[in-house]
């Protein structure tokens, strides 16, 4: 099919998993989802996803929420 792009499985994956973190972060903070992802982004967070995917897909979903705001605040962030 012309014009259909084809994604691997891994950054199905990549994506489906940094998108469950936004959302579940945003929820424990009390945020819109949006204003979550534009936090993680300037903390550090979306990075950290981003660099540490291969070891952090392991864990559970509330483990990685705990990293990515401990990211967040070393890095300027005030949300605890």
């Amino acid at each position: 099919m012309r014009g259909v792009v084809h994604m691997s499985q891994e950054i199905r994956n990549r994506i489906d998993y940094t998108v469950i973190c936004i959302s579940e972060f945003s929820q424990r903070h009390a945020m819109h989802p949006q204003q979550a992802y534009l936090y993680l982004k300037k903390y550090g967070g979306m990075a950290f996803l981003k660099d540490c995917y291969d070891a952090e897909h392991l864990l559970s979903i509330d483990d990685a929420v705990d990293d990515i705001t401990a990211v967040c605040k070393r890095n300027g962030g005030k949300i605890a």
